[in-house]
């Protein structure tokens, strides 16, 4: 291996391949790795056989659950705003070919022990049996402002600074009440616990308008799509997009080791005794962990069903977001579900996650809340996983490590991760002012 690459990337999670595909696309040369035989690291699919091998060790799954490879099991599942920034970055690199959405069926919101429809638009409000008559009619007018709200038109302001109004300032201008509070921060802005309440009140509002455009874009029952054959499809589509533009791949190589000089500065990865040579490296957490540190732990529950989530108007793909302050706990907990109709599992079978950020010694016990909102499962399995950042400083010694992925169910997080670590990498901000409206990055 006498060639040097600009950039190692080590490992194939989604982060990972985004980035490989990027910095490719901008003309860098990039030698990816990764010591799996497999693409997607932590954020792979697995078939029914894999899923039981993981989880059951040499047991074979019941005949009753259908063909191994009718299934696509998301290890870290995750929907996608249809107006938001991954979609974006696939319809600015055209991964899009490689791939077929479909919308969401629904988004909703746990609430007084009981499952609600999201409620997103000032219409909305009016129909929700969320809130009562007095209280539909404040909400309705704090929608009002966020979707009329625009930056740069200072007359939609109703002078207010929104870069200085902390959410609580502006959520008390409309009287709204604790219940209304919590389903717009949690299932409407996707915050993940309630300290948004005291940060500038900007976000959140771009969080609420990215959700209603998100949710206008197909005129569906929520804001989010999904690929067709679940997110492993993501991480092998960036792979091809990276091997387009010159991009070199090479699975099954062990160890991978970094090799540093006296300075600290990364000049290569060895692996079965050849060394590459490169100036810079992109890894998980896994391949440096002296340049980490834990920050938390998720607890997941993965159930195979043979029904939709029960109050969810028999979607067969949702989300259902159950509030920290509805829980008792200090943050949200998220049930995703998917089904045949998303070709992740055989018809008439469906696929649910419960995940949390875990706060005891006990998560299987912390998950009940939302496996209770399951109704009878066929088969469960648990995992919890513990979370890592980086505490190395990139411009010293030129690696650059993702944060392990969090609890959500959606991809905001992930993406803001992706889009910093590209620019701490290449010195520039990624151009994704694309025009949505021109771009089918959806099928009906």
């Amino acid at each position: 291996m006498d060639e040097e690459y600009d950039v190692i990337v080590l490992g194939t999670g989604l982060k990972e391949c985004i980035l490989s595909g990027l910095l490719s696309v901008d003309g860098l040369k990039v030698l990816h790795m990764d010591r799996n035989d497999y693409y997607g690291g932590e954020s792979a699919s697995l078939n029914l056989i894999q899923l039981w091998k993981r989880f059951r060790g040499a047991d074979t799954p019941p005949a009753s659950l259908g063909s191994s490879r009718d299934y696509n099991v998301d290890m870290i599942p995750k929907f996608m705003m249809a107006n938001g920034v991954l979609v974006r970055v696939l319809i600015h690199t055209d991964v899009t070919k490689y791939l077929s959405f479909k919308a969401v069926d629904g988004g909703f919101v746990y609430n007084k022990q009981k499952v609600h429809k999201v409620p997103a638009t000032d219409m909305e409000a009016l129909k929700s049996p969320l809130m009562g008559i007095f209280e539909k009619r404040r909400a309705r007018k704090f929608f009002i402002y966020v979707q009329d709200y625009n930056e740069s038109d200072p007359k939609t302001h109703e002078g207010l600074d929104l870069t200085r109004v902390t959410t609580k300032e502006l959520i008390a201008k409309y009287g709204l009440d604790d219940n209304t509070i919590d389903f717009i921060g949690h299932a409407l802005a996707l915050h993940r616990d309630d300290r948004y309440l005291n940060e500038p009140a900007i976000d959140t509002v771009k969080r609420m308008k990215l959700y209603a455009e998100s949710l206008a874009r197909f005129q569906g029952g929520s804001p989010y799509i999904y690929p067709l054959y679940g997110l492993g499809e993501l991480p092998q589509a960036f792979a091809r997009l990276s091997a387009v533009y010159g991009g070199t791949y090479m699975l099954n190589k062990p160890e991978c080791k970094v090799e540093f000089d006296d300075g600290g500065k990364v000049i290569g990865v060895t692996s079965e005794g050849e060394t590459a040579k490169c100036k810079k490296v992109v890894c998980d957490p896994s391949y440096l962990p002296g340049k980490v540190r834990k920050v938390g732990k998720v607890a997941r529950a993965i159930a195979i069903m043979s029904h939709p989530i029960p109050n969810t108007i028999d979607s067969h793909s949702v989300q259902v977001i159950l509030p920290q302050k509805q829980l008792g706990r200090k943050s949200d907990m998220y049930l995703f579900c998917c089904s045949y109709s998303h070709n992740v599992a055989p018809k008439g079978k469906f696929i649910a996650f419960v995940s949390t950020e875990a706060e005891t010694d006990n998560p299987q016990v912390e998950l009940k809340p939302g496996i209770d909102l399951l109704g009878p499962v066929d088969e469960i399995f648990f995992e919890n996983y513990d979370r890592y950042e980086p505490v190395n400083e990139p411009s010293l010694d030129n690696c650059f490590i993702s944060a392990s992925y969090d609890a959500t169910t959606h991809f905001e997080s992930t993406v803001t991760d992706v889009l910093n670590m590209y620019t701490m990498i290449t010195g520039k901000n990624l151009d994704l002012s694309v025009d949505l409206s021109a771009a089918s990055a959806a099928e009906e």
